[in-house]
């Protein structure tokens, strides 16, 4: 059975249905869907309706062999079910899908064998660029032999300053913590955190210390607590601080589990929060945040932002030129009722 004049074809459509069906040659109507050629503008409207009209869709394989690009971009990550990596990919994918782009996701576990044979499968399928990201802040070193194709870092940054990193801004973080927790009127505020060798404990700790300096004060206990990122942590460090300053009115935590074992503490010891102690946390975790008793104040790190942002100067690297250096997303304080 044909089908009737102008309509469209039975069957997948093809270019030369396009053409035929925008009254234009096959060159003209692929002109129109790559974006080159000097043609009248109702011409290329025409072609575009053509296509919307047929439910055509491109070969993938014809237009890299055009464009010499494959329309694919690796995402390697340290940690593929990381509740930090996870996140920024999805902000990244997300980005990179509304430009028709395909994602190839690698999950190296923290393992450099497997990290270089991931990449070697990338650069085999000779991916457009490559987002790498972690489940820390910490800066990790460059990926080796990609010299020829744009590589983003996403979270933990590269050591090398050549390259392009997006991380979270972990000065204004700690910033938007401590000014809240003095605008509620507390002065004399602990800092408990994580590893001392964790870039992100450092950070933290550094800038909160700063911020209350600059409020003439110093933490309550006159230290920074450096610890584990667990609960149980939380709870020590909670004791060990109303041992030293009894009249702490405020903990400002390097992350949101350490908050809630605070805020356990806190409550065993029959100590009213927000009532007489304050507690913000760090990193808005739903799972640790949403379940606390009561629901934490924290710092959001705007992972998939992190991720989008990535991707965005990703592909400004593969289209024209990349932008070298640290580029640092802000952060945003999300207040429940912990404070």
């Amino acid at each position: 059975m044909t089908s009737a004049p102008g309509s469209p074809p039975a069957g997948r459509a093809r270019l030369a249905d396009v053409a035929a069906l925008a009254g234009v040659s096959v060159g003209t109507a692929s002109k129109a869907l790559n974006g080159g050629g000097r043609m009248r503008p109702e011409t290329r409207q025409r072609v575009l309706d053509a296509v919307a009209e047929l439910g055509f869709r491109p070969n993938q394989h014809a237009q890299s062999l055009h464009s010499g690009r494959s329309w694919t971009v690796g995402l390697m990550t340290t940690d593929g079910i990381g509740r930090f990596s996870t996140p920024v990919l999805l902000g990244a994918e997300d980005a990179l899908g509304a430009g028709k782009i395909s994602v190839l996701l690698c999950d190296t576990r923290g393992d450099a064998i497997r990290e270089q044979h991931h990449l070697r499968n990338l650069m085999d399928r000779r991916v457009d660029g490559i987002i790498v990201t972690g489940r820390r802040t910490d800066p990790r070193p460059p990926l080796p032999g990609v010299d020829s194709i744009p590589v983003v870092y996403a979270l933990s940054p590269s050591t090398d300053p050549a390259d392009t990193s997006v991380v979270s801004d972990d000065h204004g973080g700690a910033q938007l913590a401590v000014d809240h927790l003095l605008a509620t009127g507390r002065t004399r505020i602990a800092h408990v955190t994580g590893p001392e060798h964790h870039q992100a404990a450092r950070d933290r700790a550094r800038f909160a210390v700063e911020q209350l300096r600059g409020a003439s004060l110093e933490p309550a206990t006159g230290r920074v607590h450096f610890g584990e990122w667990s609960e149980a942590w939380g709870r020590r460090a909670a004791d060990a601080v109303l041992r030293t300053a009894p009249d702490t009115d405020a903990f400002f935590c390097g992350n949101d589990q350490i908050a809630r074992g605070v805020t356990d503490t806190l409550r065993e010891r029959g100590v009213s929060v927000p009532g007489d102690v304050a507690v913000v946390g760090y990193d808005n975790w739903d799972t640790m945040a949403l379940a606390c008793r009561p629901p934490l104040t924290t710092i959001d790190m705007n992972l998939a932002e992190i991720g989008r942002i990535a991707a965005l100067r990703l592909l400004q690297a593969i289209d024209s030129e990349p932008e070298p250096g640290v580029h640092t997303v802000p952060c945003r304080l999300v207040v429940r009722e912990s404070s």
